[in-house]
């Protein structure tokens, strides 16, 4: 199909939506990637008239993709034993060396999505990876406990737009522990990271994203748990001039638990979307999730979570969605929208959605002993953002707490 007749299936798009449109019409024929590409076709780039991203409007906010012009200096460093997998926009980099129980294999076509229709960016990046020409999709087999983390080094060298896309299986009793470092590059970027996790299988995963003002980028995490595994997730972002780290997790089989921790520090002129949708499709699941947020004057937060519990399948369902944000100064912004649709009755589900100001009496007591207003404000909000991060991979916990420090701090100078 040509770039011409491609366009006509969206009403009057934008340069950014034409110049996807011609990446997709110059690539070679694959029916998993068309059928992903036209999700994407039917609406464009996401905008305000649909609910889930009536905050997060990539339409408006990218009116033609170009390469940025500044990038984030904000990163992580792999430990020394750590297996790095680097992918920089056109291809993955995998070492010739990988830990026991670890396999990768490299694919050349386009793959299914599961959940497509509800996933606009990551129906862009499926739609748009593939291919012989690059080998930008892995799938990762772990086989049995790998005792080395998977470092994936999402960093990008001045290009228009980038998209990715890895899987793991994590087979019957087999864990992994993967640790996401995306840092941008790309005037557009979109990144698909898919785990399914077998009987009894773990994994945990440690995320931070950072990027400048100049960027959009979409970090999209396909989970489905079976019986009796066990998910963790960590995330912290900086945002950019748009950014969206979405988490759609599903049970499929009975007594699994996850926990998905987040925090977010958006500056002037920085947009960060947390946004999580968990499916109890099982019974006898756990879900804990947390959310924390500080936000100056000129920052958006957003903050989307839903649980959803069939009337059947999701009966003894224990599930906790915490959300609580910081405004930091006037002018900060923060939108939050948690739901609970629960149709079994033998349940135990809750949320909580709280926002303010630092504690006067706190900062009071503090500036008594002699700490300057900056640094106690600092210090405060520091404090109050750790909670989110504790559950983040030893080996890269410090770096991140060490980030919202240094941030935290350039805020109240």
């Amino acid at each position: 199909m040509t770039t011409k007749e491609l366009n006509t299936r969206i009403d009057e798009p934008t340069r950014a939506e034409s110049q996807l449109i011609e990446r997709f019409a110059g690539l070679p024929e694959d029916s998993h990637r068309a059928r992903a590409f036209e999700v994407f076709e039917r609406t464009g780039l996401p905008h305000r008239r649909l609910e889930q991203w009536k905050w997060s409007d990539f339409r408006a906010g990218l009116k033609s993709l170009s390469e940025p012009e500044q990038r984030s200096t904000i990163s992580l460093s792999p430990s020394d034993d750590a297996a790095v997998l680097h992918f920089d926009g056109v291809r993955w980099h995998v070492p010739e060396e990988l830990p026991d129980g670890l396999n990768v294999f490299e694919k050349t076509e386009g793959q299914s999505l599961g959940n497509v229709n509800a996933l606009p960016m990551a129906a862009l990046a499926a739609g748009l990876t593939g291919q012989d020409e690059r080998i930008d999709v892995l799938q990762v087999e772990i086989t049995k406990p790998v005792d080395r983390p998977i470092f994936l080094d999402f960093s990008y060298t001045s290009a228009k737009m980038a998209f990715g896309r890895i899987a793991f299986v994590v087979r019957e009793g087999a864990s992994v522990d993967v640790i996401e470092n995306h840092t941008g590059g790309a005037g557009l970027s979109s990144t698909i990271t898919e785990f399914g996790l077998q009987k009894g299988a773990r994994a945990t995963r440690t995320l931070l994203q950072t990027g400048s003002r100049q960027e959009a980028t979409a970090i999209t995490a396909s989970v489905n748990l079976a019986a009796e595994a066990q998910y963790e997730q960590t995330a912290l972002a900086f945002g950019a001039q748009l950014a969206r780290i979405e988490t759609w997790l599903s049970y499929t089989g009975e007594e699994a638990s996850a926990s998905l921790n987040a925090a977010y520090l958006p500056a002037k002129g920085y947009h960060v979307d947390f946004t999580s949708n968990v499916l109890h499709g099982a019974e006898s699941c756990v879900t804990r999730q947390l959310t924390k947020g500080a936000v100056p004057e000129g920052g958006r937060g957003v903050f989307q979570g839903k649980f959803h519990v069939p009337r059947t399948v999701g009966q003894y369902t224990d599930a906790d969605m915490q959300h609580q944000a910081l405004l930091l100064d006037n002018g900060a912004e923060i939108f939050a929208k948690p739901e609970l649709e629960i149709y079994a009755d033998d349940v135990e589900c809750a949320h909580g959605n709280t926002s303010g100001q630092l504690d006067e009496t706190a900062l009071f007591y503090m500036r008594q002993r002699g700490i300057p207003l900056a640094d106690a404000r600092a210090l405060l909000t520091e404090a109050f953002i750790a909670e989110a991060l504790e559950s983040a991979n030893v080996s890269v916990r410090e770096a991140l707490l060490e980030a919202s420090r240094d941030f935290l701090r350039r805020q109240n100078q």
